[in-house]
């Protein structure tokens, strides 16, 4: 039976989790108090991660964001190096997800579509001779 998660997949969650706490509790910036981490993507050297994050303040606030999370990598790798024990800590790549955001513009789309069928349907039941 193979595995449900690899090495990788785990120790990216780990991170993840590790990061959104200390985000949480010991970041001082203002500029990153209201973002969420939704994944992290770690190269298979783990050399490297990418740390994808949505802003409670939308997309205008992304670029305050990104520069305080930049301001605080350096504080984040060394306090995630006290916390997990791997032979290389990878450098941290901050993105903004666009996917939650994506994902409540085509909710809206489908939705609208949804109440232009339904009034088109009952504007052809008006017109119907039958009913």
């Amino acid at each position: 039976m193979p595995k449900e998660f690899s090495r990788g997949q785990r120790i990216a969650e780990q991170i993840r989790r590790e990061l959104a706490e200390l985000i949480r509790q010991e970041v001082k910036d203002p500029r990153v108090s209201f973002i969420s981490l939704t994944e992290v993507d770690l190269t298979p050297d783990y050399a490297h991660a990418k740390i994808f994050f949505t802003a409670l303040g939308g997309v205008d606030s992304v670029p305050e964001i990104l520069e305080g999370l930049r301001r605080a990598s350096g504080f984040l790798r060394r306090e995630l190096g006290k916390r997990i024990r791997i032979h290389t800590l990878p450098e941290l790549h901050f993105h903004y997800d666009r996917s939650v955001e994506d994902g409540s513009r085509l909710s809206q789309l489908i939705e609208q579509t949804v109440r232009e069928d339904e009034a088109r349907a009952l504007t052809a039941d008006d017109k119907d001779p039958a009913h």
